[in-house]
């Protein structure tokens, strides 16, 4: 099994700046894409950013120019720097991972509880 520990969001005001994290822990042999979605009330989860192991890096349009994704493979961490926010960046954001498990290296996606950003105007 794989755990994933989100932190990193709150409230801020419009044109601010938020640092999202995920660390995954427990069984695993590695880790291919990470990702971050996002959830608004109402709306599909979308995908914001995804990180391929080999550091390639796809932004939706809606984000580009503004987050960035990165990753640091010793600590098995994701992160999404969010710098000029807006208020319709409001929504619950939650970390995916891509892990082949140490044990019976099986390929198993998991997700982060989720954390909430607020953007005020």
């Amino acid at each position: 099994q794989v755990q994933l520990v989100e932190s990193g969001g709150g409230l801020v005001q419009a044109g601010g700046s938020l640092r999202l994290s995920c660390a995954a822990s427990g069984s695993i042999f590695s880790i291919n894409r990470m990702a971050w979605y996002r959830q608004a009330p109402g709306n599909q989860r979308e995908l914001v950013a995804s990180i391929t192991s080999a550091g390639s890096t796809m932004y939706a349009d809606s984000v580009k120019d503004r987050f960035t994704i990165s990753r640091d493979n010793a600590k098995n961490t994701v992160y999404l720097q969010m710098n000029s926010l807006k208020p319709e960046d409001t929504a619950v954001y939650y970390c995916n991972v891509v892990v082949i498990e140490a044990t019976g290296f099986m390929t198993r996606a998991y997700w982060g509880q989720g954390t909430q950003v607020t953007v005020s105007s």
